[in-house]
């Protein structure tokens, strides 16, 4: 599987302000090491999970000394195992001290997101249904966190308010209808996805008529969302897609996507991270 990560830009740019908070004006503890004195050192990790952000990890390195070298021995998006080494390290010893939390600090993040979507992925085997993240993402890594999606298998929702239109409960009643907001959105931009959130089966009737690209049924009970696939399926206006969303958790997401939707978007494959446990070891 190869999938790009966002723009070297962006990368650069994210990691600079990591590394800002973290080394400051210079990493005081390094200095007791001879200035002159090589290692190497392993990262494994010690749970089983998805590996995701290499190329963070390695631009820490690059920012603080471009002599480190990382050897990698899993790619982004791996399945690896509890104890599995992950890459190999060799440079200037006070160089990669400095960037080991923060470089791990990355990993440990990409990778938990990509853990989590990992697992919500394989519950929808089988089924025509997505996973979708949202724009619940902690602040500054929202590309970083949908390339961690992407590479366990999930699919990225917007990226942010610029990129598709999503008419909620408060647009449809400054609006004053679901028509009247769909006919607004489309003037506002023609090329860009319009989706509209419904809370009952009347707003969803509404929602096709206005002929949305997709409509969002939120906090709907499995039968009722049943009743909204079949109605979507036989109306005049085909094509439209349904998404489900509200409190979904691995252990109702199977029977959500068995109701016939075509995506489930859930929050917590950004929102709710846990790190991996990782480990760097000088050798």
């Amino acid at each position: 599987m190869s999938i790009a990560p966002p723009s070297s830009e962006y990368i650069t740019r994210t990691v600079k302000i990591a590394l800002e908070e973290d080394v400051g004006t210079g990493d005081l503890t390094a200095q007791l090491i001879p200035a002159d004195r090589v290692s190497k050192a392993t990262v494994i990790t010690r749970e089983d999970a998805t590996l995701c952000g290499r190329a963070w990890f390695d631009e820490v390195f690059r920012q603080i000394d471009p002599k480190v070298q990382v050897t990698w021995k899993a790619a982004d998006g791996d399945r690896v195992r509890a104890n599995q080494l992950l890459c190999e390290l060799s440079g200037p010893s006070r160089s990669l001290l400095t960037g080991e939390r923060t470089a791990l600090n990355f990993l440990q993040c990409l990778s938990a997101v990509a853990t989590e979507t990992s697992r919500y992925v394989e519950t929808l085997n089988g089924t025509q249904c997505r996973v979708l993240d949202t724009r619940k993402t902690i602040p500054g890594l929202r590309l970083a966190q949908k390339y961690a999606v992407r590479c366990a298998g999930g699919t990225n929702h917007r990226i942010g308010l610029f990129d598709a239109i999503l008419v909620k409960e408060n647009h449809i009643a400054a609006a004053g209808s679901i028509a009247a907001a769909v006919t607004e959105a489309r003037k506002v931009n023609s090329k860009v996805m319009v989706e509209v959130e419904v809370e009952n089966l009347d707003e969803l009737r509404q929602a096709l008529a206005a002929k949305v690209d997709r409509i969002l049924i939120d906090n709907f009970s499995n039968e009722d969302m049943k009743t909204a696939v079949r109605i979507t399926r036989s109306h005049e206006n085909k094509g439209i897609e349904l998404e489900a969303s509200g409190n979904m958790s691995l252990e109702t997401l199977r029977s959500v996507a068995e109701t016939g939707v075509d995506y489930i978007s859930v929050g917590g494959l950004t929102k709710h991270v846990r790190a991996v446990d990782l480990s760097m070891r000088f050798a």
